[in-house]
């Protein structure tokens, strides 16, 4: 801590001024500067399932929100937060996208044997190119080839650039994204490989099926049936709320409001866990738009892969999820379909709790 000095002569205005001015350099150097996040005592909620959290978290945390659902009831523990603080839910804004594309499925708009050359016709770059065979069901599962990242030097320097400066590093527009799957390369098509493109993409595609936006799907067709008025999908920073939240790294550096442009059907969605709770909650009775997004249909190693949705086993329980993360946050919903349970779990700190959840949901929250 700087030692204070004291003098005895009267102050200037100018030297007011910049000491004043000092003062203010000095409050936001240390408000940007890193600090190694520490779990917040001001406990929400539940303080029974407080303590059961608690000793699960090993990674970095300061605000976390977390709620364990059976059935309708539902229980609610925060540590410097509650149900209704706003998180950014990085990937977990694929199984939304998934949703829209369920949803449109059962409305007979695509089916998921749907191409890209179906859906582009005419505006696809290259008709003998071999990503206009993709099907949207490759793109809804991860094994359509495409790489997790989009290529090209555009693309990797606005990837570099966000990582330096900790801000957002996904900058491409919808018809950038369009362009981007569409010269980026298939590798290993047909077996699941995580492809954050690929969502992008078959978020976009969907879209320009409907004669819609993705967000505009987004909303209607899932936000609004489902009444998730605090779920939302900002698409660029001049769209947030003044008072939206950001957060921080692992090691504490604070972090840009990732809102991801053309790539958020891939993650740039912003909720908060009562919100996730009644998205869960549908998904578990299968009110859902979509709900058959979460139904495993590919098997890949020790998992199985549904719209987007992960289902593999813990504790002798089979468990479908799927986690998020973004430079400043970290999310994650978690089902136990057979018993009607879930688990859903958010962070303003980047660091993951993946294990902590499936002890709670496998485990249960005493």
């Amino acid at each position: 801590m700087p030692e204070t000095v004291t003098r005895s002569r009267k102050l200037t205005p100018r030297i007011l001024a910049g000491s004043a001015a000092a003062a203010v350099v000095l409050v936001f150097g240390l408000a940007a500067a890193p600090w190694p996040p520490k779990l917040s005592t001001g406990i929400t909620g539940d303080t029974a399932l407080a303590d059961r959290v608690r000793p699960l978290l090993s990674a970095p945390a300061d605000q976390i929100s977390v709620a364990y659902v059976n059935g309708d009831s539902v229980r609610y523990a925060g540590f410097g937060a509650d149900e209704h603080t706003e998180y950014e839910i990085g990937s977990v804004s694929k199984t939304f996208t998934a949703s829209v594309l369920a949803d449109a499925v059962a409305r007979g708009e695509v089916t998921l044997e749907t191409t890209v050359a179906d859906i582009l016709g005419n505006d696809l770059r290259d008709p003998d190119a071999e990503i206009g065979t993709v099907t949207l069901a490759e793109l809804a599962s991860h094994r359509s080839g495409l790489p997790r990242l989009a290529t090209g030097v555009g693309a990797w320097a606005g990837l570099l650039a966000g990582q330096a400066l900790n801000r957002d590093p996904y900058t491409a527009s919808a018809e950038e994204v369009l362009a981007q799957a569409q010269t980026a390369g298939l590798n290993g098509r047909g077996s699941v490989a995580y492809s954050n493109l690929g969502y992008a993409f078959l978020g976009q595609l969907l879209a320009k099926a409907a004669g819609s936006t993705w967000e505009e799907l987004l909303q209607d067709r899932v936000l609004n049936p489902l009444g998730l008025k605090n779920t939302y999908a900002p698409l660029t920073a001049e769209n947030l709320p003044g008072a939206a939240p950001t957060g921080r790294s692992s090691g504490g550096m604070r972090e840009g409001a990732w809102t991801m442009k053309g790539t958020a059907p891939a993650g740039g969605i912003r909720s908060t866990a009562a919100d996730l709770v009644r998205y869960a909650q549908a998904q578990l009775d299968g009110t859902a738009p979509g709900a058959d997004a979460v139904e495993p249909q590919w098997n890949h190693e020790d998992r199985r892969y549904g719209l987007a949705w992960i289902t593999e086993e813990h504790q002798g329980r089979e468990i479908t999820w799927h986690n998020g993360q973004t430079g400043g946050f970290w999310s994650m919903v978690a089902l136990d379909r057979e018993s009607g349970s879930a688990v859903v779990m958010l962070s303003n700190v980047s660091a993951g709790h993946e294990d902590a959840v499936f002890e709670l949901l496998a485990g249960g929250p005493e």
